[in-house]
């Protein structure tokens, strides 16, 4: 039995006021999510936090979700704030060597700059390649790949299960952050070699910002200290009425990274939205959003809309140049008309979830047609 899109669609008030095209720059929040997290803020105002080591235990509830939707184990996973300290973590734990490399492609997203660029001064290259030149850009001296799921600039679709075999064969670490589509695209673990994997989950997972996740593999957390360090840290920390007071002793599964508190409130949201994506069923969402992704595609293009060509360009993420005419003051004009995508680097970029639907499309068609 299919699913019913327009009931899914009305789980998002904002749609009822605007023309939402923008996912890959913040997801929209369903009612059950807001829902989620009221009750924890009521709950604790009934409780005044009396119960709250049983939040831990939901907390597991979600890790067990997340794994799920992953094809994961729920050790494997850790909460955190944001994809760069996932990417920071992973770089700060390799004993790095003067002449060791770390390969990304071209158009990443700063995550996959910023910090790799940082250890030039320690003789550290950041190699940036093309797509077409990037497998013979992976050097002996190439420690670390970093990619995203998706470009944010273009929605280029790295092939991650075949990167991430090139790489496990080379022994070299593969870091893919996948804030740009996941939980509009599937991603199985148990088929992309992958050491650590990272979702800011604000945008396609459509959960509250400030909440995420990675996936940390096992053979990496046999080496690959925290530097995340507090009271958690210890193995024994759930014997709050007498923690350690000593070197704390790690325990194996990803949680070891988490440190601290955790975001109670954010992950009972995230919780909410990731049993929403296992109901609806993940092939079933890849597959809704890639027909409007495909449908949204062919408008733009009838509008003159020049694409990037070639298969790793078919993604949720569009991003069409408009000979003659200025991106940014597209998206503004668009904005002001109540239909809200993006701009980025010169391309107008619009982007579907399972929450668009046709008239969406039609309505991106008109007012683009006004304005062009």
């Amino acid at each position: 039995m299919g699913n019913d899109w327009k009931a899914i669609r009305a789980e998002f008030r904002a749609l009822a006021t605007c023309t939402y095209l923008n996912t890959a720059t913040f997801g929209q929040l369903a009612r059950r999510t807001r829902a989620a997290i009221d009750r924890h803020f009521d709950h604790r105002d009934e409780v005044a936090c009396a119960d709250f080591l049983e939040w831990f235990n939901d907390a597991d509830q979600v890790r067990v979700s997340v794994a799920q939707l992953l094809h994961a184990q729920p050790e494997d996973i850790a909460f955190i704030p944001m994809a760069g300290q996932a990417i920071s973590l992973l770089i700060a734990g390799i004993d790095w060597q003067p002449g060791d490399r770390i390969v990304t492609l071209e158009n990443e997203f700063p995550n996959q700059i910023y910090f790799p660029a940082l250890l030039a001064e320690h003789g550290v290259e950041l190699v940036v390649a093309p797509w077409d030149r990037f497998y013979e850009s992976i050097t002996p001296r190439t420690r670390l790949v970093a990619l995203s799921g998706l470009s944010y600039l273009n929605g280029f679709r790295a092939p991650a299960a075949e990167v991430g075999r090139f790489c496990r064969e080379r022994n070299v670490l593969f870091y893919l952050d996948a804030t740009q589509g996941c939980g509009a695209l599937e991603f199985d673990l148990s088929e992309i070699p992958v050491d650590v994997f990272a979702v800011h989950a604000y945008k396609w997972m459509l959960a509250p910002n400030g909440i995420g996740f990675m996936y940390v593999a096992p053979h990496v957390r046999q080496w690959l200290k925290p530097t995340l360090v507090g009271w958690r840290s210890d193995a024994n920390w759930r014997n709050v009425d007498q923690l350690e007071a000593a070197a704390p002793k790690f325990g194996p599964a990803a949680e070891r990274y988490e440190g601290g508190m955790l975001a109670h409130s954010l992950i009972y949201g995230l919780g909410a939205s990731v049993e929403m994506m296992l109901e609806i069923g993940p092939a079933a969402i890849e597959q809704r959003v890639m027909e409007l992704a495909g449908l949204t595609r062919q408008m733009l293009e009838n509008h003159g809309g020049e694409f990037l060509e070639g298969p790793h360009y078919r993604s949720p993420i569009l991003a069409p140049k408009f000979p003659g005419h200025d991106a940014s003051l597209l998206a503004k004009q668009l904005k002001e008309a109540g239909v809200l995508v993006s701009a980025r680097y010169g391309r107008l970029r619009v982007s579907t979830h399972f929450y668009n639907d046709e008239n969406d499309v039609d309505r991106l068609s008109e007012e683009l047609g006004r304005l062009l």
